[in-house]
């Protein structure tokens, strides 16, 4: 995975946080056995001592080394039971003084096997997603929330099944599960559910990033024509995300440079292995009217096709 240097400066600003915050309970711990407990504090010292003088023996060698070292874990031990049983006598565990992390796999550092950490990867895709506040803006968006009975009873069953794909979808995203092409008349709740999704999604830690076509084109152009870094950037977030959300197809303004651009994104994300959402007002036919054979070739090939019917709920609920 590719990684936005700006984005990724973010996420290790949140993760230095996250330490420094550890380690300011770390000290307030310390200060606070401390004076409970002042024995506790000659431990920690003579802990740190054996430390050094276990390093010194095993550099220098020499014949009596070994025995020397043996001592040293003797007396070691006795002195962390002893640590154990003063923090036991306040209450606490015995490693509660010890180094507090978050992440055990990196230790906070946020580089694990020579590469990206998960933990740092999560706050890295939380900072991808935070674009998504157009799409969230009401906070209630969610699956438990999505009302069957605004439906008419003729389209019930049939928007049922539409919460059943994209909840699943939601629920078992990985990296392979596919595209999927929300179809149908305004006010049918394609917008809503792409948010349930995308909320879902993102929790798990995935990167998701959501715009209408006519933004997406936007950047593109302002990409090409303005060399923007700002636009160049969001480019690469559209293009790289585990999850493009790309909504209100068809409303773009009809020109090459669109049609090149939405081309680009499709066959991008479908190269790499992308997932995407598109929704659309447009019926089959008339995508094939607005787009060329290149891009509708891969919207019906690649993408599972997911039917929104009913009666505008909007107009419904005014």
């Amino acid at each position: 995975m590719s990684y936005d240097g700006k984005i990724l400066a973010l996420a290790r600003d949140r993760l230095d946080a996250v330490r420094e915050r550890n380690a300011r309970e770390r000290e307030m711990r310390e200060t606070s056995a401390y004076a409970a407990k002042p024995e506790l504090r000659a431990i920690d010292a003579a802990l740190r001592a054996q430390m050094t003088e276990l390093v010194r023996l095993t550099l220098s060698g020499g014949p009596d080394a070994a025995e020397k070292i043996e001592k040293l874990r003797e007396d070691n031990l006795a002195l962390q039971s002893r640590r154990g049983e003063l923090l036991r006598q306040l209450g606490h565990g015995g490693d509660w003084l010890d180094e507090i992390v978050s992440c055990e796999k990196c230790r906070d550092s946020g580089v694990y096997r020579g590469g990206v950490c998960s933990c740092l990867k999560k706050l890295y895709n939380e900072e991808l997603t935070r674009d998504l506040g157009v799409l969230l803006k009401n906070g209630g968006e969610s699956f438990e929330k999505f009302d069957l009975s605004l439906y008419d009873a003729e389209y019930r069953g049939s928007m049922q099944t539409v919460y059943e794909i994209a909840k699943a979808f939601a629920e078992q995203f990985s990296p392979a599960s596919g595209n999927l092409l929300f179809q149908g008349g305004t006010g049918l709740g394609k917008t809503f559910l792409s948010a349930c999704v995308a909320r879902a999604v993102a929790a798990r830690g995935y990167s998701v990033c959501y715009d209408t076509a006519a933004a997406v084109v936007g950047s593109f152009e302002a990409q090409k024509f303005s060399r923007d870094e700002e636009a160049d950037a969001r480019v690469k977030r559209i293009l790289s995300c585990d999850l493009m959300i790309l909504d209100d197809l068809g409303t773009e303004m009809p020109t090459p440079m669109a049609d090149s651009a939405l081309y680009t994104l499709i066959n991008t994300r479908l190269n790499e292995g992308k997932n995407t959402i598109i929704s659309t007002n447009l019926r089959d036919g008339e995508l094939q009217k607005r787009y060329g054979a290149q891009i509708c070739s891969r919207l019906f090939g690649a993408y599972e096709r997911v039917p929104f019917v009913g009666r505008d709920i909007r107009m419904l609920k005014r």
